[in-house]
């Protein structure tokens, strides 16, 4: 199922970016885009290109973020659950044994 939804993710990626080169290729005016440091002239096709770029690889970045910091979360609560089961049975073991001081009486 994974690998499932990792391909229709795949194929709608590559689908967007097709239509954008399409609709970019269709748009060679001039325009002017102002930045906070700068100001330059560019293509619309190639405007759009990067930008959606950027977008892309810094969705990436975020979700990987939150993704890693789940996982280590994920980890350290799977860890801290088999130290407390380890010591429960370990405290069980020793409840059940007799004590030999109370036999010899």
């Amino acid at each position: 199922m994974k690998k499932v939804l990792l391909f229709i993710l795949v194929i709608l990626v590559f689908a967007i970016v097709v239509i954008a080169m399409t609709l970019g290729s269709n748009n060679d005016q001039v325009v002017t885009f102002n930045y906070l440091i700068a100001q330059g002239e560019y293509r619309i096709s190639t405007l759009l290109a990067t930008l959606f770029g950027v977008g892309f690889i810094l969705g990436w970045i975020v979700s990987g973020v939150f993704y890693l910091r789940a996982r280590l979360s994920l980890g350290r609560a799977k860890r801290k659950i088999k130290r407390l089961e380890s010591a429960q049975t370990k405290q069980e073991s020793q409840e059940s044994r007799p004590t030999v001081a109370s036999a010899t009486k």
